[in-house]
């Protein structure tokens, strides 16, 4: 087994991803296999179960692989996982970032007169409902885009060709769709790209603590959930939605880019930065 271990650990980082990824298919497919007849006729069900089953399984091979693989001494921890009052206060700091991004953004639009907001039913619900699952989606993406994903990039390239990478692949996976409706949405990739870059970066600012970048990812998904579940917004339809956002997503329009632009500028994503962080 060890040396099998060490022929992974010395493959380039595409071969070492696809391993990685073949290895956790082969164990989910024992049980989505079954569960897709079972639950037929409940898809959703069918697709919460199947996901938390993969994602679960995720974590025991992420934490076999950094053992093994790496002989990492605490494999969450390197990951950035690291259960600390700091990393949980620059979580909770991530969080109100976000979430007041995205209510300010549309604030400005019922500003500006391009939305109107509604009167909201069972609120508290849906901001309860709006708060688990975002920090679950939080948790899950972070570690593996900038958790895993990342690391293993770091092992084979510079920090800048990291980074993109990451936002890149991060973007792609969140745009997969048929072309024409990749087409028609197409404002959604841009801002998926600068988030992907927010994030990275926000990992990298805190010593590779992933508790900023969680936060942020929630705070965005919960404040969209809040604003899109709850029904709390009616475009008045004065501008196009490719400024407002494409399908009321706040990614897909340029108001939501122009948002993400600040929040970027804030962590001073540019070339200079860039540089010094390459050299440390």
């Amino acid at each position: 087994m060890k040396s099998i271990c060490l022929l992974v650990s010395d493959r380039p980082a595409y071969q070492r991803l696809g391993i990685f990824i073949i290895i956790l298919a082969i164990a989910w497919l024992p049980f989505y296999i079954p569960l897709h007849f079972v639950f037929r006729d409940d898809a959703n069900l069918r697709s919460i179960i199947t996901m938390a089953i993969l994602y679960f399984e995720f974590l025991f091979l992420l934490r076999w692989w950094g053992r093994e693989i790496w002989q990492l001494p605490a494999v969450f921890s390197h990951y950035g996982l690291v259960w600390s009052q700091k990393n949980g206060t620059e979580f909770l700091k991530g969080l109100a970032i976000g979430l007041w991004m995205v209510l300010a953004l549309f604030i400005l639009m019922v500003v500006l007169g391009w939305a109107n907001f509604q009167s909201p039913a069972n609120l508290f619900g849906i901001v309860l409902e709006g708060f688990l699952t975002s920090v679950a989606v939080g948790f899950a993406e972070e570690l593996l885009f900038r958790g895993w994903f990342l690391d293993e990039l770091e092992r084979d390239y510079s920090l800048s060709v990291s980074l993109w990478t990451n936002a890149v692949i991060f973007a792609a996976t969140h745009f997969i769709k048929p072309v024409s409706e990749m087409i028609r949405t197409f404002p959604q990739f841009p801002g998926l790209l600068l988030l992907g870059l927010i994030l990275a970066v926000s990992k990298r600012k805190f010593n590779n603590r992933l508790g900023s970048a969680i936060g942020l990812h929630a705070g965005l998904i919960w404040g969209y959930y809040i604003i899109n579940v709850g029904d709390l917004v009616e475009y008045s339809d004065r501008v196009s939605p490719w400024i407002t956002g494409v399908d009321r997503n706040p990614l897909a329009g340029l108001m939501g880019l122009c948002f993400l632009g600040i929040l970027a500028f804030s962590l001073q994503i540019i070339p200079k930065q860039t540089a010094r962080k390459s050299k440390i």
